[in-house]
C-alpha cells in the first residue's frame, strides 16, 4: 500500500492507496501493479507543536479504525507547506512505518513543465493538483483549490504549468470580519437558503458565501477569456464542494485531486527509487540506525518542476 499525505497550514489530508495489477503479456506484475484503488482517506487539523510520538498515534490510530497494518504501508509520499513539520513527518515515516518519505520538492520528478517566471515560487500543492488534473481530465483547464488561500492554477493542453491567481481563503476573509468588528457574531460559512438575510447571521452567511462566490466566478471569467472556452474548471479542497457546486464555471469538483497527483507523483519517481535502492542508497530505516535519513532520489533525471513551498 501507498500512504500519501498532503499537509496544509490548516488540515492534513491522508489517503492510502491500494496497489491494482493491470497486467500486460510478458510483463514483470511487479512493475504493471499500480496504486490506483483509494482504501482510506483522513482530513486532520494541522499541529504545528505535535511531536514524533503524537503524529505516531494519531496515524497509528487512523489505521485501525480503517482496520489496515502499517506494515502493509510500502512507500509514502508527502507534499507539506509547512515546514517546520517537515523533520517531525520524516521520523514518524521513520520511527512507526520503517520508510523514508518522498517529499515533493526540487529534483522530485513531475512530468510538468513549469512556465512561471521564477519556478521555484511555484508550490508543491499546486504542482501537485496540476498533474492530477492533467492526467485525469487533460488541458487546457484551470484548478481552483479552496484551502488557507484559494489558488486558481492553470495548465495548458500541452500540459505545461501557466500560472495563475492566489487570493486570500473565504475563511481567513471571515476571520478578517470578525476579529475587527465589534458587534458582528462569528458565523458559520454555509450557502444560505436566500440572498437576503433577515437577521444577522442570514446578512453575514450570505455576504461571505456569494461574496466570495462573485470573486471566484470573476477571477474564473477573466481566465477562460485568456485560456479559450474549451478550458475545464474543476475544484478541490476542504470548501470545494460547498463554493464548486454554486459556481457557473466549475464543473467538476474532485476531492480527492490532491491525494491522486501525490500518487500520479510517486510512481513517476518509483523506478528511480528502485533502482537507488538495489544501488544501496535508499533502504529501509533500520531501528537501531541513528543515522539521519537520506533526501529522496529523483532516479537520476533533473527535475520537471522546482516545487518549494505553497501559501496554501
Amino acid at each position: 500500500m501507498l500512504l500519501v499525505i498532503d499537509v496544509g497550514n490548516t488540515n492534513t489530508v491522508l489517503g492510502v492507496f491500494a496497489r491494482i495489477a493491470k497486467l500486460q503479456p510478458g510483463a514483470d506484475p511487479a512493475d504493471d501493479a499500480r496504486y490506483e484503488r483509494l482504501l482510506a482517506n483522513w482530513r486532520v487539523a494541522t499541529s504545528r507543536t505535535s511531536t514524533v510520538d503524537e503524529y505516531g498515534v494519531l496515524f497509528r490510530n487512523l489505521f485501525s479504525m480503517a482496520g489496515l497494518e502499517s506494515k502493509g504501508i510500502h512507500g509514502i509520499v508527502i507534499s507539506s507547506v509547512v515546514p517546520p513539520l517537515d523533520p517531525v513527518l520524516r521520523q514518524v515515516c521513520e520511527r512507526y512505518f520503517n520508510l523514508h518519505p518522498l517529499f515533493i520538492e526540487p529534483g522530485v520528478k513531475t512530468g510538468m513543465p513549469v512556465q512561471y517566471d521564477n519556478p521555484a515560487e511555484v508550490g508543491a500543492d499546486r504542482i501537485v493538483n496540476a498533474v492530477a488534473a492533467f492526467d485525469k481530465y487533460g488541458g487546457p483547464c484551470v484548478i481552483v483549490d479552496f484551502g488557507t488561500a484559494t489558488t486558481f492554477d492553470c495548465v495548458s493542453a500541452k500540459g505545461e504549468y501557466l500560472g495563475g491567481v492566489i487570493c486570500p481563503g473565504i475563511g481567513i476573509s471571515a476571520d478578517a470580519l470578525f476579529e475587527r468588528t465589534a458587534r458582528l457574531p462569528r458565523v458559520e460559512i454555509r450557502k444560505p437558503t436566500r440572498v437576503i438575510g433577515s437577521n444577522t447571521v442570514g446578512s453575514l452567511q450570505s455576504g461571505l458565501y456569494y461574496g466570495y462566490l462573485g470573486l471566484v466566478d470573476g477571477i474564473l471569467e477573466l481566465l477562460l477569456s485568456e485560456l479559450g472556452p474549451d478550458t475545464r474548471v474543476l475544484a478541490t479542497g476542504g470548501l470545494g464542494p460547498m463554493i464548486g457546486t454554486g459556481s457557473k464555471y466549475i464543473k467538476q469538483v474532485d476531492e480527492f485531486l490532491t491525494l491522486e497527483g501525490l500518487r500520479i507523483i510517486w510512481e513517476r519517481n518509483a523506478s528511480g527509487r528502485r533502482d537507488a535502492a538495489g544501488k544501496g542508497s535508499v533502504k529501509p530505516v533500520s531501528k537501531a540506525s541513528k543515522s539521519p535519513a537520506p533526501k529522496s532520489s529523483n532516479g537520476g533525471g533533473k527535475a520537471d518542476s522546482p516545487v518549494p513551498r505553497s501559501v496554501r
